[in-house]
């Protein structure tokens, strides 16, 4: 081996040492450090956000997260959006369907019919779009108020609550818009029914 050979190959050496450092740093920085500091810092300064804001009943027991919705069977309680993943937070996502989609339609018509049934002293000319709507996730778990404000005849019908006190409930649980500017006011359906369940006792 000349000395130009002999150049190049220890060239070459030096800089897979290099680079292999420089990668090692990296991870440690980048792949264990940071989301450390990261996870420490959030534990410190919001740790419900942190550990998935959840949601606790009287009992102290976990019932759900605020961030994802649920799907509530019973009509003596609210009803949040429709899901056509069913509020499987593993398979996020909706249906990508055009409005003339027959699926779509077909799904549409059913929960009209439905909100007919449960709901015979609200006319579907009543009916908020976001009752009868998938919400690009299928996992919102907020409904706007006039959503809740339609359900209480059904609610209060079920119940045996007076209509005054569950617009109160409604009305209570209303969320304004993030920092007074963003987003729309909602309510968070599971809130809302543990509102309601304490109610019930």
């Amino acid at each position: 081996m000349d000395k130009s050979e002999h150049a190049a190959s220890s060239t070459a050496s030096f800089s897979l040492g290099i680079v292999i450092r420089v990668s090692l740093v990296f991870l440690v920085c980048c792949g264990i450090m940071y989301p450390l500091v990261c996870t420490g810092v959030a534990q410190v300064l919001m740790p419900a956000n942190a550990n998935g804001s959840m949601i606790y009943n009287s009992k102290g027991q976990i019932v759900g997260s605020e961030l994802i919705g649920q799907k509530f069977a019973d009509p003596k309680y609210f009803q949040g959006r429709v899901s056509s993943i069913d509020y499987k937070a593993e398979a996020s996502g909706s249906n990508n369907y055009a409005a003339s989609n027959p699926d779509m339609l077909k799904r549409t018509q059913e929960s009209i019919e439905d909100w007919k049934t449960n709901n015979p002293a609200v006319p579907v000319s009543q009916l908020p779009i976001d009752l009868i709507t998938n919400s690009g996730s299928g996992l919102d778990p907020h409904i706007s108020p006039q959503s809740a404000l339609v359900q209480v005849p059904r609610i209060s019908r079920l119940n045996g609550i007076p209509e005054a006190k569950l617009q109160q409930l409604v009305q209570q649980t209303t969320e304004g818009r993030d920092l007074g500017l963003f987003g729309e006011p909602r309510v968070n359906v599971l809130k809302l029914n543990l509102a309601l369940s304490a109610l019930l006792k």
